[in-house]
């Protein structure tokens, strides 16, 4: 029924806007605005448009966006990094762990349908592995759940977001938008946290011929590692990669701006979880001849207000104790500067299964779900 009569009111182009269901009960009718026109609707024909409405909205699964309970699957969940993540997210309130049977792990049918079912999947995987689980998850087309790829694999390969969210100042917020996420590595977070800040403001040439030094708790060599050190078969501290070929060397050159590849010696020492890289710097060598404050102003300004990587003063004792963040997501950084003799470390200590994997996870995973 249209209005007839009276005063004729010009037609507002704003009520075009109104939602479909604007005004109130006109006994056993509905009075609707509807593209700028009164109508009465009968009461049952309300509720039937609403029950098809609900009915359509519910059997749709959104993929992206806010969610209020998010599926989550973490694929390779007995491994350590993916204990160590399903420990940081039990009993959270606002998500729903999801699991695949043990006998169905190489089972792409039952991984697929599985797949489907969740919003973000999270892998916990050998490079290879979590390469085939990607690709499972590209058949499934706008079925698919985001992925957040903790191994290797995709760190620096074309369409996906690197999982550092204090690499520069949107990369959180690409990483929240990001339908792949490469989570971190352990030593390459480090390392990129004490370069990247430094080549930005123009300390460091990208071409520096640079070194990068590091010790790690076993836990980061994985499974076979992990028995070796812990039956008293390992020896109380070793080298490794000494062929100088470390898989983090890429992603540390591609997010560190360096375009000389740097020499990286990581080694192994006789507990469990904590991490220290360090850089040393001939400050006269570096073409705008910094001193240590200098250093460490950039790395201040660059981390100023966030909440896992921080500068901290560097003790005068000139020791660091490794496990010292061990438990945390946290990340400290240290400028230790001899200005007599025009030198400087510069150093990272986090805990390698924290900041440097499962605690890096959950908080990409927690940007991704719009936390």
């Amino acid at each position: 029924m249209r209005p007839g009569g009276g005063d004729h009111h010009a037609h507002d182009p704003a009520a075009d806007q109104l939602p479909l269901f604007v005004g109130g009960l006109v006994g056993q009718k509905f009075l609707e605005i509807v593209e700028g026109h009164i109508l009465l609707t009968p009461v049952r024909t309300i509720h039937e448009r609403l029950a098809s409405t609900i009915a359509t909205l519910c059997s749709v699964r959104p993929k992206s966006g806010f969610n209020p309970m998010p599926k989550i699957f973490i694929d390779g969940e007995a491994g350590t990094t993916g204990l160590e993540i399903r420990e940081r997210l039990a009993g959270r309130a606002d998500l729903t762990l999801v699991s695949i049977a043990p006998q169905q792990r190489k089972d792409a049918a039952a991984k697929s349908e599985l797949l489907s079912s969740v919003d973000v999947a999270v892998l916990c995987l050998p490079d290879e592995a979590a390469k085939e689980t990607v690709a499972l998850c590209d058949a499934l087309g706008e079925r698919a759940p985001r992925v957040l790829d903790a191994s290797t694999a995709h760190r620096v390969a074309p369409g996906w977001v690197y999982g550092f969210p204090e690499l520069c100042p949107r990369q959180a917020e690409a990483i929240a938008k990001a339908a792949r996420v490469a989570n971190v590595g352990c030593y390459a977070s480090a390392a990129i946290a004490l370069l990247r800040p430094l080549v930005d403001a123009g300390l460091i040439p990208p071409d520096s011929p640079l070194t990068i030094n590091a010790v790690s708790g076993y836990s980061g060599g994985g499974r076979q590692m992990i028995e070796a050190y812990e039956s008293g078969a390992a020896t109380a501290f070793e080298l490794y990669a000494l062929g100088l070929e470390h898989k983090h060397l890429p992603e540390i050159m591609a997010y560190g701006k360096l375009t000389v590849r740097p020499l990286f010696v990581p080694s192994v020492g006789n507990f469990k979880q904590g991490m220290l890289v360090c850089v040393p710097l001939h400050l006269d060598a570096l073409p705008a001849r910094p001193i240590g404050a200098d250093l460490e102003a950039a790395l201040a300004a660059h981390y100023r207000g966030q909440k896992h990587v921080r500068v901290a003063p560097a003790p005068a004792s000139g020791r660091l104790d490794a496990l010292a963040l061990n438990g945390t997501n946290d990340m400290e950084i240290f400028v230790f500067a001899n200005e007599a003799r025009r030198q400087a470390v510069l150093v990272a200590r986090l805990d390698n299964l924290g900041k440097g994997a499962a605690g890096a996870a959950v908080q990409n995973l927690a940007l991704m779900l719009g936390g």
